[in-house]
């Protein structure tokens, strides 16, 4: 079985790289014919992240997004799936859902040569054109400012109480990114009155932005987690909601243009 284009990747200008790892709907056939009816609307994906964050191409930034199901393989995990939280998570080969259901039926997971496959032809390429991208940015500016895009239900008992902030920002505590580039998003944040957010809560970083976050060699890593009802509708067909969308971005404009601003000043 071959892989096809595991990723679009949309070329900028500015020093900033935007990974959209999870917003990923495609399938490989094994994965597709063993899902069970739970896991067949694909609820855990990140929903119109690239349609979101489409303002961000005027910015200059870099935009890579992954193009396959973290069904199939979760790109913001380590190849060798060590788990990132010691609380209830999911894996590189996500074997149930955010809310405990299984993803697979009984039996049907894809085979452990296939998940191989995937390792090396979606998991592989992804973080190898980030590697690539981040060091194309540091050699052109010197430093480099990587930013990882997330969503997520606002309401899943089994990963964290009652309903998430608006806006979870992760900075591995405080070890992928300059205190002063932390500074700059929460002072966005708490700018505004219309959402809530959070610093290093549930929602830390994923293997991104800790594997890429390397404050002393010039290279930033933000990760940001938005309670998707925020956007959208979290119940299914999960449609996108313009007003809502267009509200939100007005926190997430000036705080790309803040991360920018920073990378200007060091």
């Amino acid at each position: 079985m071959s892989i096809a284009d595991p990723f679009e990747f949309i070329a900028g200008h500015a020093p900033l790289l935007i990974s959209i790892p999870h917003a990923g709907t495609r399938l490989t056939p094994e994965v597709a014919s063993g899902l069970t009816d739970a896991a067949l609307p694909l609820s855990d994906t990140d929903w119109h992240l690239p349609t979101l964050y489409d303002f961000a191409k005027a910015l200059g930034a870099s935009i890579i997004v992954g193009n396959y199901s973290r069904f199939v393989i979760d790109l913001n995990r380590p190849a060798d799936d060590k788990p990132l939280y010691a609380t209830a998570t999911t894996g590189l080969f996500p074997d149930t859902l955010f809310d405990g259901r299984p993803t697979f039926k009984e039996g049907q997971h894809p085979s452990d040569a296939q998940r191989q496959t995937y390792l090396a032809e979606i998991w592989q390429p992804y973080h190898q054109k980030i590697q690539a991208e981040l060091a194309r940015i540091k050699a052109e500016f010197g430093y480099a400012l990587l930013f990882d895009a997330h969503s997520i239900a606002s309401f899943i008992p089994r990963l964290f109480d009652g309903r998430l902030p608006d806006l979870n920002i992760g900075t591995n505590g405080g070890l992928s990114c300059a205190q002063g580039l932390s500074d700059v998003v929460e002072r966005v944040c708490a700018s505004q009155s219309s959402f809530s957010y959070i610093l290093n809560g549930r929602f830390k970083g994923g293997y991104i932005t800790r594997a890429y976050g390397q404050p002393e060699n010039h290279v930033h890593a933000v990760q940001l987690e938005l309670a998707q009802c925020n956007y959208m509708d979290e119940i299914e067909p999960y449609p996108y909601i313009v007003d809502k969308a267009e509200q939100l971005q007005g926190v997430i404009k000036p705080l790309l243009a803040g991360i920018l601003q920073f990378g200007r000043e060091i």
